[in-house]
């Protein structure tokens, strides 16, 4: 597989194009940000972690049948993946209450929250990605109202399996963001599951073990997602 052009650099992943025009190749970067791209630094190791991260997470969803674009590991930093019309609409689940909800709600962080929630955002960096209703995705034509279905079907099993998988490490999956697109008119799962796009606690200590490391100044961001694959059962060999 040959990678050809650069197609898209987000904050932090690029997709470049392949002599296959249903593949892609999806590069995770060291580059860090948050708070919409506000704050900002380069963290080594990185790249090669989400990217060792994503593949497996994918993996075990693929096993349980869902259907995502993850293909295969091509490098450290690199992933073959299927092409997808992606759907403006990010798909969030909260085990937990934490970020956002709590301030919007307030509500106390910590709670268990039964049955988890299930909300909708636009993926719209220069409007921080507000929160919208499934009316809203219909009627600007995001997606229509099967493809929403199962986008929230296919949200909870999601759900359903990496609950479990951490729960078994000694782990807390408090929230996370899915994002979904469409491929050969079926929805499939795409962009990255990695600790960057969810809230990971240690069960007994409610240790912070994802991306709130960096937002929070907590140090120890790499080595702390680290922890957690290795947990999962993750190897990181260089």
């Amino acid at each position: 597989m040959e990678k050809r052009n650069e197609l898209y650099a987000g904050k932090a992943k690029s997709v470049f194009t392949t002599d296959n025009p249903d593949r892609f190749v999806l590069v995770f970067r060291d580059d860090t940000s948050a708070f919409d791209g506000e704050k900002k630094e380069q963290l080594n190791r990185k790249g090669m972690v989400n990217n060792r991260f994503n593949a497996f997470v994918m993996e075990k969803l693929e096993a349980a049948g869902v259907p995502t674009h993850f293909d295969q590991l091509l490098s450290p930093t690199e992933s073959l993946v299927r092409k997808l019309e992606m759907i403006p609409v990010e798909c969030v689940v909260r085990n937990v209450s934490a970020g956002s909800l709590c301030r919007r709600l307030g509500v106390e962080e910590g709670q268990d929250l039964n049955p988890p929630t299930y909300e909708l955002f636009l993926k719209n960096d220069e409007l921080h990605d507000p929160m919208v209703n499934e009316s809203l995705a219909v009627t600007f034509g995001w997606a229509n109202q099967d493809e929403l279905d199962e986008m929230k079907r296919l949200t909870y099993e999601v759900n359903s399996v990496l609950k479990t998988l951490f729960a078994d490490a000694g782990m807390l999956l408090v929230d996370y963001k899915l994002e979904f697109g469409r491929c050969e008119g079926r929805i499939v799962l795409g962009d990255e599951f990695s600790p960057d796009g969810c809230r990971i606690w240690d069960r007994e200590t409610r240790k912070k073990m994802d991306k709130d490391r960096f937002r929070q100044g907590l140090g120890d961001v790499i080595e702390t997602y680290e922890e957690v694959g290795r947990r999962l059962g993750i190897h990181f060999d260089d």
